[in-house]
């Protein structure tokens, strides 16, 4: 079995031979690593660990917007942000809106994204792999840069039709862009990878009424895109968001990713009891408590419990309870965590 056919496997809930590896790593903790392994490259580290996935992605090419001196990036939507990584939003353009202004407003046109390389891209793997592709689409977060988060919540209950105004543009700008790159790759892409963080620490940022309101329609209308081309549907969502879970089963989603073990309602045995033969799980190895702050002995030790919970009857992707392993992240423990996958990873799980 190859890491695609295995990763399909996965999602059509049966047993492949293993359990599926993925990983996601921050430039800096690929940095770290590359240098702490005597590896040469990006690709090199994925061999080494074993990694099932492989993503590709197009790029911008529209126009280059000057940016405020003490900005450190900007969004497509014209939010300036400063600081690490993508940063926090500076301020919020369209906090004082009408429906009138958020229609008017220059939202970024399709075009400006570059598709032309990605089908190339994807076929360098020969389809040995399990593609990632897809624009992250979190239109979640871009409304909340453009309003503000306690601004978006006052204006579900006294604007409503604002709040949908805004997510139609929004998400009219990433329906267009990625049935671009569908239209271009789809044949060579595996699983559309979208990204929207609806949990928090204790539990989801609005509850299972707002969500069905407001974000579930253009969930679900990114999910049926993605449909639509023949791919999986995989969503990245941090935080306790179980209550949120059986609506976007309901929806047609595919995919969880990356289950985090450590925030409300988040228990992995009750997860894979409720919702384990309808939705894949991706992640569950709690980044913080166990791969930051561990040793490699603790993270073996919760690696093959977390598989003894989630893995069996498939369903099931291993790795990090984060879209990114970050810099302060030690590498002994992120190959102790690879490791613990290939040894106790083969199925039928528990006999190794």
């Amino acid at each position: 079995m190859n890491s695609r056919e295995r990763v399909f496997a996965a999602f059509a809930h049966e047993e492949p031979d293993r359990v599926p590896r993925w990983c996601g790593a921050s430039p800096e903790f690929l940095t770290k690593a590359l240098r702490a392994l005597e590896l040469s490259d990006e690709e090199s580290f994925q061999a080494r660990i074993g990694d099932d996935f492989r993503r590709v992605s197009a790029r911008y090419a529209g126009p280059e917007f000057a940016l405020s001196p003490a900005a450190t990036s900007r969004s497509v939507f014209g939010v300036e942000r400063h600081g690490l990584g993508c940063g926090q939003p500076m301020g919020h353009p369209l906090a004082e809106a009408t429906i009138a202004e958020i229609h008017d407003y220059r939202w970024p046109e399709p075009q400006w994204i570059d598709v032309s390389q990605v089908r190339g891209d994807a076929l360098v793997w020969d389809r040995k792999y399990a593609i990632l592709g897809g624009d992250w689409a979190p239109f979640w977060h871009d409304a909340i840069d453009l309003l503000g988060m306690e601004n978006l919540f006052f204006k579900m209950a006294d604007d409503p039709g604002l709040v949908d105004a805004l997510f139609g543009h929004i998400v009219d700008y990433y329906a267009a862009v990625n049935r671009r790159i569908f239209e271009e790759a789809a044949d060579a892409i595996d699983v559309f990878f979208i990204g929207n963080d609806f949990g928090g620490q204790t539990g989801p940022l609005l509850g299972p009424r707002l969500f069905e309101r407001f974000l579930l329609p253009h969930l679900r209308r990114l999910i049926e895109l993605g449909h639509d081309y023949g791919m999986k549907v995989q969503l990245h969502c941090c935080g306790g968001f179980e209550p949120l879970i059986p609506a976007m089963i309901a929806a047609g989603l595919d995919g969880l990713h990356a289950v985090q073990p450590c925030c409300g309602g988040m228990d992995l045995a009750r997860l894979k009891a409720n919702y384990g033969r309808q939705i894949l799980f991706n992640g569950a190895i709690d980044s913080r408590r166990i791969l930051i702050e561990g040793d490699p002995g603790i993270v073996r030790h919760a690696t093959r419990e977390a598989l003894r919970v989630m893995a069996p009857g498939g369903g099931y992707v291993a790795g990090a309870s984060h879209d990114y392993l970050l810099e302060e992240t030690p590498v002994e423990n992120v190959v102790a965590m690879f490791d613990a996958i290939e040894e106790f990873g083969a199925y039928p799980i528990g006999q190794s």
